[in-house]
């Protein structure tokens, strides 16, 4: 087991922290009074700063500093979070992971910019005079070196219960000279209301050496937002505050002195402290592991599942009852293993659609169309890779529902809508598939001016009979756009293009539905894991084929008089007509067909059609392999599995044969074989 790298640690602690940042500062944006967000705000910067400094990012830690310093003044309520801060926070977030991920290609100048407009910010003209906290201002009145210091320190309650030992931290403090520390006792309880895991008393420390202010701050590095800290010159005037029962000790024995027999007045048990946490509020523990070991042990559930196959089915030639059993159990495991192992991969959306509120503030501000950012099913699970290859198609289908879907705010205005546009972006599971869809409130879509775009670049036939849906898909085509002029955001025709290739290339589907003044639905159909899927094992000719079982509808007989190929190729199935494609025909089959055919009904979109093919073999659990490189442009088939008597079986693509139903997808296979 190899080590692990601490700087690739530290990258991964802070890819936490800043994604955290990141969606505290949005936040901050729409709630610029709440408390909870600055200290969030503040603790993150502060544990970046003292984590780039121990791993040796020491221009990180620079940077962090000054922009902590710039924060702590909206901490104290100096200064108001206002939009313009929090722009420019969110640009300096980004500095700072440009600093981390790759130092070598930023320019100091830049931070020094970000940096001198936070300065400007927090220190310009009518910023509210509120006075900062006694001891914050006695720090910064300190100066850098004084031949003595006076220290108060009162941490906060729950403080030993994040790992924290206040004693060690005094023995820090005596290491750099001479010390006498004095405890406050005035809020310490009575004995019978005394919680060992809760700290009740501060101290008031005497350094007498000569020390540094950095040296001593230092010793609190890591504990400083969880702190009140007030330090001064051992000579100035103020003296500190007294303490009630105080008993003066040694640091060499910090120990805590006896309860004063007077007790001392306490307030309400829910002003004082939060009850001690129980074992059973704890947070759930995680563990961290690399995303290389999922794939790992993914592709060898995938050999155990084959391997399980073949195993049944030499089992059921052998009709041995002990083999049967052994098998059944093997397959039984294994089924649960794989469905752990899939459980194991599977995230969160939520974790995908939180990147996206920095895109929508971003855009929204560049455009000056003001959007209100809406998700919905953020706890739908879907596989880790359907997640990183699902957010490039989403971060083209945002951008173009708020640079063409969302009207300027005059036109909405004239139009009567409320000037602030909104987005929704929503999950959920139907079926064995998930529904992710973009939704914007603006105009619609213009059939007539994308069929006129189309024309105009030969992509159909002056006269041609469309459906609305199939001009919708010349959004999708290379090269298409509708923008007047070109623009940083759009205008290239690139982007929708990208979507259809992803969401094709993870077996999904797009369908598009728009209103005229209303807006636009976007939904992407996607499987929820791209390893093993269910599949139904089929018999074309003298080859096996497997259609993904969510596709599948209902199976039905094929009736006697449609069975001549000279049929009219639609069956009526209770009172609907739905069209059939002769898999023999379209995959070159040789021989007689089977005297009693079956159709496969599949939906497709919102149609259904259906697949007539030789047998129905049944269930068959599905490990995904990829084609290699030299079919990797045969659409009809979105990858091959091992079946149990070790052969191979194709795995079609229903999406991508129905639209192209006429082709010989099986010659165009094996020619490129």
């Amino acid at each position: 087991m190899t080590a692990l790298d601490p700087t690739e640690v530290f990258r991964s602690e802070a890819a936490d922290l800043l994604a955290c940042l990141e969606t505290t500062l949005l936040d901050l944006g729409d709630k610029p009074d709440d408390r909870g967000l600055i200290d969030t705000a503040f603790r993150a910067l502060h544990t970046i700063k003292g984590s780039g400094a121990m791993f040796g990012f020491d221009r990180v830690a620079a940077f962090t500093h000054d922009f902590e310093t710039a924060f702590d003044r909206v901490r104290r309520g100096e200064v108001p979070a206002s939009v313009d801060l929090v722009n420019v926070s969110l640009a300096a977030k980004d500095f700072i992971r440009t600093l981390i991920e790759d130092p070598d290609a930023t320019a100091p100048v830049i931070g020094e910019a970000i940096l001198a407009e936070l300065e400007r910010l927090i220190t310009g003209p009518g910023r509210p005079a509120a006075a900062a906290s006694a001891e914050t201002t006695a720090i910064e009145a300190a100066p850098a070196e004084a031949a003595g210091w006076q220290i108060g320190l009162a941490f906060d309650p729950d403080i030993l219960r994040n790992g924290t030992n206040p004693l060690a931290l005094l023995d820090d403090l005596r290491d750099l000279g001479p010390c006498t520390v004095t405890p406050r006792l005035d809020d310490l309880p009575d004995l019978d209301a005394l919680d060992p895991e809760t700290l009740a008393i501060g101290w008031d420390v005497t350094l007498a050496a000569p020390a540094s202010r950095e040296a001593i701050e230092d010793v609190f590095l890591f504990v400083r937002d969880e702190m009140t800290f007030r330090l001064a010159p051992l000579d100035a005037t103020a003296a500190p505050p007294p303490a009630a029962a105080t008993v003066a000790t040694p640091v060499e024995a910090p120990a805590v002195p006896p309860v004063p027999t007077t007790p001392v007045p306490l307030p309400a048990p829910d002003a004082q402290r939060a009850p001690p946490r129980r074992s059973d509020e704890r947070a759930a523990t995680t563990v961290r592991v690399e995303a290389q070991r999922l794939d790992e042990l993914m592709d060898r559930v995938g050999e155990l599942v084959i391997a399980q196959a073949r195993l049944s089915q030499l089992a059921g030639l052998q009709e041995d009852p002990a083999i049967t059993a052994i098998s059944e159990e093997i397959e039984r495991l294994s089924a649960r293993l794989r469905d752990t192992t899939i459980g194991i991969r599977m995230v969160p959306i939520g974790t995908l659609f939180g990147r996206f509120r920095r895109l929508v503030h971003d855009l929204s501000r560049d455009l000056g169309k003001p959007v209100v950012f809406v998700t919905e099913g953020e706890e739908t699970e879907l596989d880790k890779t359907m997640i990183e290859r699902l957010a490039d198609p989403l971060v083209h289908l945002i951008r173009n529902a708020i640079d063409h879907g969302i009207e300027e705010p005059s036109r909405r205005a004239a139009a009567a809508k409320a000037a602030t546009g909104r987005i929704a972006l929503t999950a959920e599971h139907v079926g064995a598939q998930v529904l992710v869809s973009v939704r914007d409130d603006g105009a619609g879509l213009d059939a007539a001016r994308i069929r006129a775009k189309a024309e105009e670049k030969g992509l159909v036939q002056p006269g041609t009979v469309l459906t609305d849906q199939q001009i919708y898909q010349f959004l999708f085509a290379p090269g298409f756009s509708t923008a007047q002029e070109i623009s940083a955001l759009s205008g290239r025709g690139v982007g929708m293009d990208v979507v259809k290739k992803t969401i094709e290339s993870l077996r999904g589907t797009i369908d598009i539905t728009t209103e005229p003044g209303a807006g636009t639905t976007v939904a992407l159909r996607l499987p929820l894991t791209l390893a093993i899927i269910e599949g139904l094992l089929i018999r074309v000719g003298e080859t096996r084929y497997v259609v993904p079982l969510s596709a599948v509808e209902e199976c039905v007989e094929l009736p006697e008089s449609e069975r001549s190929e000279r049929g009219r190729d639609f069956l009526s199935i209770r009172g609907e007509l739905v069209p059939f494609l002769r898999l023999r025909q379209l995959f070159g089959a040789a021989g007689a067909p089977d005297p009693h055919q079956k159709v496969i009904v599949v939906s497709v979109g919102e149609a259904r059609v259906g697949l007539v093919v030789d047998q129905i073999i049944g269930n068959h659990q599905t490990v995904i392999k990829s084609l290699s490189k030299l079919q990797a442009d045969v659409a009809t088939f979105s990858g091959a599995t091992i079946l149990g008597d070790g052969t191979a079986a194709l795995i079609i693509d229903v999406g991508q044969l129905v639209t192209g139903g006429r082709a010989d997808p099986v010659r165009e296979f094996q020619e490129v074989a």
